[in-house]
């Protein structure tokens, strides 16, 4: 169903895959948007190795989530800031791509145990997750993109 790698040498391992989701800040988001143009939207998330999802906090309306509920299906990519080797100038940049299908967190408990873990993630300030949580879970989104193929890649710039 998914494409192999054309490139597979500057292919990165699957565990190689899982650190880079989850120590990296954010990424971007893909959906089928208005008119079947892709919609692509910056994120900050949560990867969760226990159940192999994704987890975004959004606005409960809007441009993704009326996209989101014509059709489920997205990508994410994160990529990292890259590094040079020494002498040369191009970058080399190490990148996930993530395939999958998002719904949407309903049960009130579970949305606040993953909204504490993006909290954790950006901060180790309690309180402050905390004051967030109570002040704002009952009126977010929290989408969940099920991984279903993941890829990732080595690749250097010049």
């Amino acid at each position: 169903m998914f494409r192999p790698m054309r490139r597979f040498k500057q292919q990165l391992t699957e565990a190689e895959c899982a650190q880079l989701l989850h120590t990296l800040p954010r990424g971007v988001l893909a959906v089928l948007g208005d008119e079947d143009y892709p919609y692509a939207v910056p994120m900050d998330f949560w990867y969760s190795q226990d159940d192999g999802c994704l987890y975004f906090h959004s606005a409960p309306a809007g441009h993704k989530i009326e996209s989101l509920d014509r059709h489920p299906k997205a990508s994410f990519c994160a990529y990292d800031e890259g590094y040079r080797n020494e002498g040369e100038w191009a970058l080399n940049i190490r990148s996930v791509i993530v395939f999958g299908t998002v719904s949407r967190v309903e049960d009130q408990q579970r949305k606040e145990e993953i909204l504490w873990q993006l909290g954790k993630k950006y901060t180790d300030d309690s309180a402050y997750i905390e004051k967030e949580i109570a002040e704002a879970a009952r009126r977010v989104a929290i989408l969940a993109l099920k991984m279903e193929h993941v890829t990732g890649k080595l690749v250097n710039e010049s």
